[in-house]
């Protein structure tokens, strides 16, 4: 899966930050690697280099294969923070999400609980 970083100006888009990114979101949203096709992340400072609390925004936008996209927000203290809180709301809406696709309309999806080769 594909992970594209913006950020705004009050945040420094380094490589460091883009490469830990989706090294973390890749590994967070492993088991969701078939459906998703890309993640948008947008770090934002909302107070622009003031001082405050939960001052820092993540959006992560998940781009699902032949589905709109899901999106959530969250505001922290720190990027890492911010980050790692979307990350975790946007498991849920995925859950959610897939698991009503799983039970209405039976997607075909790679599973270790049946062998096709097997006969019963």
């Amino acid at each position: 899966m594909q992970v594209q970083v913006n950020t705004s100006n009050g945040i420094e888009n380094k490589e460091s930050l883009e490469r830990w990114a989706s090294d973390f979101l890749n590994d967070s949203l492993d088991r969701f690697g078939q459906d998703i096709t890309r993640i948008e992340v947008q770090l934002r400072d909302t107070n622009s280099g003031k001082k405050g609390a939960d001052d820092k925004r993540c959006t992560l936008e998940a781009r699902i294969a032949g589905r709109d996209p899901v999106a959530v927000t969250h505001h922290a203290p720190s990027q890492d923070e911010a980050v790692r809180g979307a990350t975790t709301k946007l498991i849920h809406a995925l859950e959610h999400t897939l698991g009503k696709l799983d039970r209405h309309q039976h997607r075909g999806r790679d599973t270790i609980r049946r062998d096709p080769t097997s006969v019963l």
